[in-house]
């Protein structure tokens, strides 16, 4: 916040005291100016959110003497202008630079990538690019804000695959959420990348967009929101049943949220050896005869719920002496704690929903003997960036086609192998998403080669 107020040094002390007082943490007041008329202050503090933040700024406001000029987010303030760049890779200093770099040397790159078509991922940036490609319509847990509102989150992902896997991703965001039209710009736009990150499209048209893909390019298609989240579930489920003293093959999970991510969570967890999955969408436990489901839904009750329980959430989770695992990909606070105590002993409970999970972690860790969630301020955080830069740094090196459930099998069991028998408690069953060794071991894991 920059404040004016009167020249009086004292002040500075009052509004460090009204900002503590409101629930801030004061980091910084520095004296920009300061003359017999007036101080000008630049004070910066921590908030918990942007409504704590107008909290702070009101009680400021309301310290005698003391004008809010103006307040910056440095959250906003670190977007001004955009998280991503253009850089050359070469010099071009002189004539004989851009002579080889652009014309007359580069028609003879292109002339020799006419000649040997597979000579494009060597030469050209495609062997390191992928298209981070967004409808707007289910951004977040913001949902349908179009692809405008989507560009930061899409710079996001293009930065964090830089940051985490050396890869050039671009964002792309599309002015349409018509199937057609998705597909074939997607087509259009393909032969400049070596991958498509599918990101943010509302199912069930997500489903239809990633298979039509596949089909037609030969390059990998991954829908992030979907067979991301699957993996990083999949290797955190993994070791928390290790604590638990459980197995994958004995497990009963109750999954809530049949949407993109829910559904391929239970195709992987299938794939993976589970037997008893349970989902649970606003109509109750699926069910092939359950009024009013979509054929969508409908496919995945037939594929799942071997014990054909019914009725609601609690229902499911307590049904046969009780689920050893809920998995929350749906909608904040639709599981109330103290539920967690008619699961089964050990229960292991992954509140996913972003940014508000279906259960606070910490009330849940009090009936729970394992909680994760999607937040950084508790332990165990679900976050896709543990897989995505690695899975698409080995789908590049390797030059493939496409991805396969077997390659998420092997990218899951990666990350979940990246912490050690001595690391693994409660409270550490998935590696943070700054191990440098993570992104390695899932490239590896996709090329199908060892990681010493």
């Amino acid at each position: 916040m920059r404040l004016h107020t009167a020249p009086d040094h004292g002040v500075v002390g009052q509004v460090a005291t009204a900002i503590a007082q409101a629930g801030g943490i004061v980091t910084a007041i520095d004296v920009a100016e300061s003359s017999h008329s007036r101080l000008v202050l630049d004070v910066t503090c921590s908030a918990g959110d942007a409504d704590h933040a107008q909290a702070l700024r009101q009680a400021v406001d309301e310290v005698e003497g003391v004008e809010v000029y103006k307040v910056s987010d440095r959250t906003f303030l670190l977007h001004l202008g955009g998280k991503i760049e253009v850089g050359s890779k070469v010099p071009l200093k002189n004539r004989d630079d851009l002579s080889m770099a652009y014309t007359p040397g580069v028609g003879r790159v292109s002339m020799a990538i006419h000649d040997n078509p597979e000579d494009v991922r060597r030469l050209t940036i495609k062997g390191n690019s992928v298209a981070v490609v967004t409808d707007g319509s289910a951004v977040l847990g913001l949902g349908n804000i179009g692809p405008g509102a989507a560009l930061p989150v899409m710079e996001g992902k293009a930065a964090l695959f830089k940051r985490f896997a050396d890869i050039d991703a671009w964002p792309i965001c599309l002015a349409t959420q018509d199937t057609d039209e998705i597909v074939k710009a997607v087509e259009m736009i393909a032969p400049g990348f070596g991958g498509i990150n599918l990101e943010d499209i509302a199912a069930p048209r997500c489903f239809e967009i990633e298979q039509r893909l596949r089909e037609r390019l030969d390059i990998p298609v991954f829908h992030d929101d979907q067979h991301g989240t699957a993996i990083v579930v999949l290797a955190a489920l993994t070791n928390a049943l290790r604590v638990v003293d459980k197995r994958l093959e004995d497990a009963r999970v109750v999954l809530s949220g049949a949407g993109a991510a829910g559904t391929a969570i239970v195709t992987l967890l299938v794939a993976a050896g589970v037997t008893d999955v349970v989902v649970v969408d606003r109509a109750g436990a699926l069910v092939p005869d359950l009024d009013g489901i979509s054929p969508a839904h409908r496919e995945l009750a037939e594929a799942t719920n071997p014990r054909k329980v019914t009725g609601s959430l609690h229902d499911a989770l307590a049904a046969d002496g009780g689920a050893d695992v809920f998995i929350g990909v749906s909608a904040p606070g639709i599981l109330q704690p103290e539920w967690i105590s008619d699961m089964a002993d050990r229960a292991v409970v992954f509140a996913l929903a972003n940014p508000d999970p279906e259960v606070d972690p910490g009330e849940a860790g009090k009936h729970a003997a394992v909680v994760a969630s999607g937040r950084s301020d508790y332990p165990n955080q679900i976050n896709n960036v543990l897989a995505f830069p690695g899975v698409f740094r080995g789908l590049l090196d390797a030059r493939a086609h496409e991805i396969t459930v077997d390659m998420l099998l092997r990218a899951a069991d990666a990350i979940a192998h990246s912490v050690g028998d001595h690391e693994l408690n409660p409270t550490f069953i998935i590696p943070s998403v700054f191990d440098p060794n993570v992104p390695k071991a899932v490239a590896a894991a996709i090329r199908g080669d060892r990681q010493e």
